[in-house]
């Protein structure tokens, strides 16, 4: 039987006793920048995605966060205005399904005159209906995940009664309202969706979009992780590539996630985001806000940092700035270089709660 979630626990230490920042860009343990800011602005979603939220876990009686408990859409452009000017270039939205957030362009519209690249990630069941919204409020672009074209299939990964042609009309209009291009997402679970590979390379192929394929990972304690149920990038990639010959692409960034691949008949690219057989801690530069207020540094962390006690008790800009610089200085996750059967067992925050 699955264990319950694991409540959100915070550690203590450098981050509590925050020394004033030196006005030097935070830098970790490993000399990693802070570059990327990954917002959870719900712990809610309308899927039950086997690798994410499984039913059996998150069911009808799943205690979801109370509205009070969650930042408020100016506690978050507040912090991410200060992480911006700790370096932050690049601020993402995401969940939870961070759609079923009432009114989540107004949010948009507090962060978009910070100057970051601003994109969400999404299922994309809610989009169609705002993405124009999104777009007008300057958001950039969007994140869909899709994990299968067949609808048996995709309700199987998701346990959602939601059909496929939802989200491929909410991919269609996020590029008719300019959020382009659309990266589409697949987390890959062998002997359940892995059959989909090539059909879902083959449908995109030629529309502009970008498909990236995900190594199934042992986010959070409760999706039964096993190594066995990993499709390895490589395999992903001789698969296309046997249908759709393929070159590879250099890095657009550095930490950038997915190793991007193009099909040499100028059809467009792929791309493989492989972090179980090809761990990418080393480049890793993203810190993740929890919808709670809680900082993450790592994705597979066991525990976070409090920010929401200095947010709502009366903390000033720099006495938040220092915290965060103490948390990032602090900071020398590498849980996939280092990934065992035993730690894939640690007791995990899950990934609804930070982000994705």
């Amino acid at each position: 039987m699955i264990e319950k979630v694991i409540p959100i626990r915070l550690e203590s230490g450098a981050a509590a006793a925050a020394p004033p920042w030196d006005g030097t860009p935070p830098r970790d343990a490993l000399a990693r920048p802070l570059r990327d800011l990954r917002i959870s602005v719900t712990d809610r979603c309308n899927f039950r995605c086997v690798y994410c939220m499984p039913r059996e876990v998150f069911d009808a009686n799943h205690a979801f966060l109370p509205h009070s408990a969650i930042l408020s859409f100016e506690e978050i452009a507040r912090t991410a205005r200060i992480f911006v000017g700790l370096g932050v270039k690049k601020i993402r939205l995401t969940g939870g399904e961070p759609l079923v957030r009432k009114d989540l362009h107004k949010l948009v519209a507090l962060l978009a005159p910070l100057g970051a690249d601003l994109t969400l990630t999404t299922n994309g069941s809610l989009l169609a209906r705002q993405a124009r919204k999104l777009r007008e409020a300057g958001l950039q672009r969007v994140t869909v995940s899709l994990d299968s074209l067949d609808d048996a299939t995709f309700r199987r990964m998701n346990d959602a009664d939601v059909a496929v042609t939802t989200v491929l009309e909410g991919i269609a209009a996020a590029a008719a309202a300019g959020l382009a291009p659309v990266k589409i997402n697949m987390v890959v679970k062998r002997a359940m969706n892995d059959h989909q590979i090539v059909d879902l390379a083959r449908h995109f192929r030629g529309s502009g979009h970008v498909v990236r394929f995900i190594e199934y990972m042992d986010v959070g304690s409760t999706n039964g992780w096993r190594m066995d149920d990993v499709v390895p990038s490589a395999e992903v990639l001789a698969r296309i590539n046997a249908h759709f010959p393929l070159e590879s692409l250099d890095p657009q960034y550095a930490g950038e996630v997915a190793a991007r691949w193009r099909y040499r008949d100028g059809a467009g690219e792929i791309g493989v985001i492989s972090s179980v057989t090809q761990a990418f801690c080393r480049d890793c530069n993203r810190i993740r806000l929890s919808t709670e207020g809680s900082l993450f540094t790592c994705l597979f962390a066991s525990a976070g940092h409090d920010l929401k006690a200095l947010l709502r008790g009366g903390g000033s800009d720099g006495a938040i700035r220092n915290r965060i610089a103490a948390v990032w200085n602090g900071r020398s996750d590498r849980y996939s270089e280092i990934r065992t059967a035993e730690t894939a067992r640690l007791r995990k925050v899950e990934m609804s709660y930070i982000g994705g």
